[in-house]
């Protein structure tokens, strides 16, 4: 596909998008309700009897005790096995019965849920969500259980190899921070979590100082209003410090090889990126869609797949973690042409960095950033989501409102000086799993 051709596409499709949601874009009004100490971000939607609630207590796994990392997501897996006077069998077939979805998981900053019913169902689902947040039962059966798929699931990522290169990047990075440690913990740290480490953990997190409610569907704020109350009023009012410090990823460069034999190289690499409050942050986004956030309009992209065949894709994105930003990047390759794709790679950061963007690839940036922004409200699920990342980003609930224009106020100097400050090869860590050719390894 020529230049022209692929920039009338892409115009062509942010065109569509931009008509097709404009209708849902503008019915987003994002309304305040407060009980007590309790918030929550709610857009009413009365289409359909149907209720969506994504909730995020702020600090993850990154606070997770040494020799016991995995707890933020072992608890997660635990705690809608059993609550109450219901064990796990009783409590599930409750949810299945009622047509409730009711799930939890932990990341890195966050430890998040999500609840989905049915209008009619709605005051036992909020009482189920309580039951599961105040008195999880951690009965042997489940416990035992859960451990035991972990442990499955880890032993699947061991022989992954993009779980493998995705691990071995943040503990390079990161090597003194606890970002550098698995998410999901090890085999041996997840045997070593005890019951009584999952209780401390719902005590000292699951506070409502804590807490970051969004609420999308048929609801009205009166009603949500006694929910907030019934629901979270009993939770613990305050969390235990939260004592992550802020961090950069390492500045030095790296090509780290880690063995395995494959017929392809998986291949993750990143730097040092922007935190959500930066600034420049909008001017980020545009570079990193020109860079290679963009699909098959991204210079990585065309560089990579288009013009040399060397992967199937090859995306970048930023990461704004609560204590450090990263922008990082993923593509895998033929062992034989994993040299020439890090070379190519390399030589694509340079070049955005020293000769930034042109005033056409900002253009057909901007007019997908924006064009494309109405898609992510096409389900109550999607928007209640939305609404809490807004209150852990500290966006501001006029957000929605204001997203658009701040994209549109980016320029051409903003791209290329924000480029230069941010991108920089000499400190872009490679990580290669496989059996690659062609590398000079350069161990950190």
């Amino acid at each position: 596909m020529s230049g022209g051709l692929r920039r009338l596409t892409v115009s062509v499709l942010c065109l569509f998008v931009l008509v097709f949601s404009i209708s849902r874009a503008q019915a987003v009004e994002v309304r305040r309700v407060v009980a007590g100490d309790l918030e929550a971000w709610l857009v009413e939607d009365h289409l359909n009897p149907m209720i969506a609630v994504s909730i995020a207590f702020l600090g993850g796994a990154a606070l997770d005790p040494s020799g016991k990392e995995g707890l933020a997501r072992m608890t997660a897996s635990v705690l809608d096995e059993g609550a109450g006077d219901m064990d796990s069998q009783a409590f599930q077939l409750r949810l299945e019965e009622l047509s409730i979805t009711l799930q939890f998981d932990a990341g890195r900053d966050t430890f998040g849920g999500t609840l989905r019913t049915l209008t009619g169902n709605r005051d036992e689902a909020f009482a189920l969500l309580k039951q599961a947040l105040t008195a999880p039962r951690f009965d042997p059966e489940p416990v035992a259980r859960m451990k035991s798929q972990l442990q499955a699931l880890l032993r699947r990522q061991a022989e992954n190899p993009g779980s493998i290169a995705n691990k071995r990047f943040f503990s390079t990075v990161f090597p003194d921070h606890p970002y550098g440690r698995p998410v999901g913990g090890t085999e041996q740290s997840i045997a070593a979590i005890t019951v009584d480490d999952m209780r401390t953990f719902v005590a000292e997190r699951l506070t409502r100082d804590n807490l970051v409610i969004g609420v999308a569907g048929d609801i009205t704020p009166d009603e949500l209003s006694r929910l907030l109350t019934s629901t979270f009023a009993e939770l613990p009012e305050k969390a235990a410090p939260n004592g992550v410090p802020n961090t950069e990823a390492e500045a030095e460069a790296a090509i780290v090889v880690v063995e395995q034999p494959a017929r392809q190289s998986a291949i993750i690499f990143g730097q040092r990126g922007l935190k959500r409050d930066n600034p420049d942050y909008y001017a980020a986004t545009v570079m990193n869609r020109i860079l290679g956030g963009g699909g098959f309009t991204s210079r990585l992209y065309q560089e990579v797949r288009d013009k040399r065949g060397l992967a199937y894709s090859v995306r970048t994105s930023l990461v704004p973690l609560a204590h450090a930003g990263l922008i990082v990047g993923s593509a895998g390759t033929a062992n034989e042409r994993a040299g020439e794709t890090i070379e190519v790679v390399r030589d694509q950061w340079r070049r955005m960095a020293e000769e930034g963007a042109t005033a056409e690839e900002l253009a057909d940036a901007k007019t997908y950033l924006v064009g494309s922004f109405p898609l992510r409200f096409t389900s109550n699920g999607s928007i209640a989501g939305i609404l809490a990342a807004m209150q852990i980003y500290d966006l501001g609930i006029d957000y929605l409102d204001r997203r658009n224009a701040l994209m549109e106020g980016v320029t051409l100097d903003d791209v290329n000086r924000v480029a230069e400050d941010v991108l920089d090869p000499s400190a872009l860590t490679m990580i290669v799993v496989g059996e690659p050719e062609g590398l000079m390894v350069q161990q950190p």
